[in-house]
């Protein structure tokens, strides 16, 4: 808990756990809309769900109409895709399937890794308009639980909420100015930390190989040009002002250096490497153990 005596609201949702600490607790209207929201989200952008509305979009090609959250997606992930050549792509989807990562969970490869299609061949999305050519299959990942963190904060402070704390399994957000102490979770040890970090009135949001792995060597983050994993990386941290851009430059820092980013975007990070080694910006004020 971020502070003592505050209090906790916990749930499920998009397929994780969550908790909202604020000083005063929820009350039962609030936390009714919270969970409305978020079942909202998950039936609009799951993959994992036949019945979302991004689903239709695996099967048949065509147009959709999204919701007004679209627009911040369809930038932040064309802007990523452009810096990235293509190594980051919501088309992801496809080669998550391909080695397993499907909706049924099933974690057995059906083939080789194979890179998804490329943006512009089957995809027009602007603003909540999105165009598809050929039936795709959407993966928002790497922003979307960042993004509902941001959508739920929105709503505390719609009720004069400005003390408290979201904890989306890992995706952070103070919504409060006193700095909370986090521990950076070891990438091969998850009862341990690697170091410490005073996360103030912003978002801190990681990405780690281990968090979804199975197979021999097969994870969660891709390359979006190849469709095989990222082997020299194994954990990432990035500090923002909102929690939907941490989420994404979390899991850009796995395939792009940080120098390509840095004149983009306004965040701290930190990236650890599989031999071992680390880099972290000058802004990261962090500490990390020897």
């Amino acid at each position: 808990m971020p502070h003592a005596g505050w209090h906790e609201f916990r749930f499920d949702g998009i397929g994780t756990s969550w908790e909202i600490s604020t000083a005063a607790p929820l009350d039962a209207s609030l936390r009714s809309r919270i969970l409305a929201e978020v079942e909202r989200y998950d039936s609009t952008w799951s993959r994992f769900r036949g019945d979302s509305l991004i689903s239709q979009m695996s099967v048949q090609a065509g147009r959709l109409e999204l919701p007004p959250e679209s627009a911040g997606l369809a930038d932040l992930y064309r802007s990523l895709y452009s810096l990235s050549g293509g190594a980051m792509t919501p088309l992801i989807g496809e080669s998550l399937e391909q080695l397993g990562y499907d909706a049924g969970y099933s974690l057995h490869p059906r083939g080789a890794a194979a890179p998804p299609p490329a943006w512009d061949d089957v995809l027009e999305w602007r603003g909540t308009s999105l165009r598809t050519t050929a039936p795709v299959v959407l993966d928002i990942g790497a922003a979307g639980k960042g993004q509902l963190v941001d959508l739920l904060a929105g709503m505390l402070r719609d009720q004069g909420l400005t003390d408290f704390f979201i904890d989306a399994s890992g995706d952070l957000l103070n919504g409060g100015e006193t700095p909370v102490t986090v521990a950076l979770e070891h990438p091969y040890d998850t009862s341990k930390a690697i170091g410490t970090v005073q996360l103030g009135q912003r978002a801190l949001c990681a990405s780690a190989s281990n968090r979804r792995a199975w197979g021999d060597g097969l994870h969660h983050v891709l390359d979006g040009t190849t469709g095989e994993p990222v082997r020299t990386v194994v954990a990432t941290w990035a500090m923002a002002e909102t929690a939907m851009e941490a989420d994404a430059l979390a899991t850009a820092l796995f395939v792009v250096p940080a120098a390509a980013l840095e004149p983009h975007f306004r965040f701290s990070w930190l990236k650890v490497f599989s031999n071992g080694s680390a880099e972290y910006s000058a802004e990261f004020e962090g500490t990390l153990f020897t």
